[in-house]
């Protein structure tokens, strides 16, 4: 059998693949100790909420209207509506309904976008996404439908105390040429936790503006909702910005609703693009968000229940790693946000793959670094020297999971 260029590169194995088998393999695996998907964690009182909520629009009805009708391509106009209101009434930001659409998660949110700034144009150039800084979230790499999309920069490090770190945009080397045709970078960024300053926001939309490219802002993570977002910075909009947002990390993967915020343009073309793969967006998140809203518990619980839950788990990850690995070349990225980790092991004399490798055979799975450093140098030791670990397990899965990779990375270490 036979694929087209879209066959053969869109059925290759790649990084966010393995990410999401192993994700499922490890729920199959009642033994196994998942530090390495994105699944948020089962925080009991969201999901106490939840259960009354849908208990309740099952009542009303809300529920299976939701479940057996199609919304339009732009997603369900009410909460759509709801949502302009709420970023207009919060923040001041000029939005209507015609700024905001709906897709099957923020995966295919970014699909859409790349595909639509980058990759051939009929005047024969190519044009690319440029990630400001690396690493990057995994899922961007393989999206294009043209290879080589992504240029990326490396950032700076800045050394903090008590073996913590945190990298920024470096200016000085960030070019933009005619091939870059939009900027896009997550805040909080999966998979590093780092949250971009407010200045390294105006920075980049400074850039955007005036090279006439949209700033895409990856917020899946961010304010207003769900807000596990740990340092005091501003939401970012105007209309030169498009915003994604998405219900999965209030605890919601399984609706596959990402949300993008973005000039009338914007949304009308990829509207239409919604509609040719989509038909519509699904339906069942967005009525359980306009819910929420109508009720005023989205914003109270993404602030007093999601947030606390997730800056606890982070804080409290990082001492035990600190205590379990004491090795000065032993480095965390400061958790600013996300429901990440990042690990640095400065100098180990092995690949964070083959230390992935030995941390998945003793029923431990975390993602190797190399997978987050897109279009970047691969000669850079330092993209293989990183781990992301999410910590939103249990605190004894979570402890049983650190002893084991101090173990092996102390093997590791010690075979140099």
């Amino acid at each position: 059998m036979q694929f087209s260029k879209f066959g053969t590169k869109f059925s290759q194995h790649s990084g966010i693949t393995q990410l999401m088998d192993d994700l499922n393999d490890g729920l199959r695996n009642p033994d196994a100790i998942m530090l390495g998907g994105g699944n948020p964690a089962a925080i009991p009182e969201m999901t106490n909420h939840f259960t009354a909520l849908s208990q309740q629009m099952l009542d009303d009805g809300t529920l299976v209207a939701a479940l057996s009708n199609y919304d339009g391509p732009q997603g369900k106009t009410a909460f759509i509506e709801s949502l302009a209101t709420m970023l207009s009434d919060t923040y001041g930001w000029p939005i209507t309904s015609k700024n905001i659409m709906l897709t099957n998660g923020s995966q295919c949110a970014f699909f859409y976008l790349f595909n639509l700034f980058a990759g051939h144009y009929d005047d024969g150039s190519f044009k690319k996404v440029l990630l400001p800084l690396t690493p990057e979230y995994i899922g961007y790499a393989d999206s294009g439908l043209s290879p080589d999309m992504f240029v990326s920069f490396k950032p700076t490090i800045e050394y903090l105390e008590n073996r913590q770190f945190k990298y920024h945009v470096d200016f000085s080397t960030l070019e933009i040429d005619e091939s870059v045709s939009a900027i896009c970078a997550s805040r909080p960024t999966n998979p590093t936790g780092n949250v971009l300053t407010d200045n390294e926001i105006a920075q980049l939309d400074v850039l955007a503006r005036k090279h006439n490219i949209p700033l895409i802002i990856d917020n899946a993570y961010g304010v207003p909702f769900p807000n596990i977002i740990f340092e005091d910075v501003k939401p970012f909009w105007n209309e030169n910005t498009i915003l994604c947002s998405s219900l999965s990390k209030l605890g919601l993967p399984g609706v596959r609703c990402g949300i993008i915020v973005a000039a009338e343009e914007t949304i009308s073309a990829l509207t239409n693009i919604n509609g040719i793969v989509s038909l519509s967006p699904c339906g069942v998140g967005p009525a359980i968000a306009n819910q929420m809203l109508n009720n005023g518990d989205l914003l109270r619980l993404s602030e007093n229940v999601i947030k606390p839950f997730y800056q606890q788990k982070a804080l409290r990850s990082v001492e035990l790693l600190q205590s379990a690995i004491p090795d000065p070349r032993f480095k965390i990225h400061k958790p600013e946000g996300a429901i990440f980790l990042w690990l640095w092991f400065d100098e180990l004399p092995i690949t964070t793959k083959e230390l992935y490798q030995r941390l998945k055979a003793r029923g431990l799975l975390i993602v190797p670094g190399e997978y987050f450093f897109i279009g970047s140098d691969s000669e850079w030791e330092h993209t293989r020297q990183c781990l992301r670990m999410n910590y939103v397990q249990d605190d004894e899965k979570i402890q049983k999971g650190i002893e084991i990779l101090a173990e092996e990375v102390a093997k590791a270490y010690g075979e140099k």
